[in-house]
């Protein structure tokens, strides 16, 4: 399955404005990495944002999302959104903002040495 590119597109207008965004092919998808951590993903499962705990603790009870599960095991700070409307900027951009006020509190992934 291949992803949503017209929301890759979407999501790319939102973070014009930003020197510190690069794109990175993962998880089937498209992700947005903000000062090299990831930070939300276009995957073809839907929108995957990276939020952090707390946030992912909210929207889990607010039953519009799901948690991320990788090799079995719950990814506490990712959550995969599902049914909002994406298309609706305002939606879009919320997600967005969460995952913006989280980067600076995320853990940078290990360098891989070659």
């Amino acid at each position: 399955m291949a992803f949503d590119t017209h929301l890759a597109d979407r999501i790319r207008e939102l973070l014009e404005d930003r020197e510190d965004v690069t794109e990175k092919l993962m998880f089937s998808g498209i992700c947005f990495m903000v000062n090299e951590k990831m930070c939300i993903c276009v995957t073809s499962s839907g929108l995957l944002c990276r939020v952090g705990a707390q946030e992912a603790v909210k929207a889990l009870e607010s039953g519009n999302c799901r948690q991320m599960i990788n090799n079995g095991r719950a990814m506490k700070d990712f959550v995969y959104v599902e049914d909002i409307d994406l298309r609706n900027t305002a939606q879009l951009r919320y997600w967005l903002d969460l995952c913006l006020q989280y980067n600076p509190l995320a853990r940078a992934s290990k360098k891989k040495t070659k």
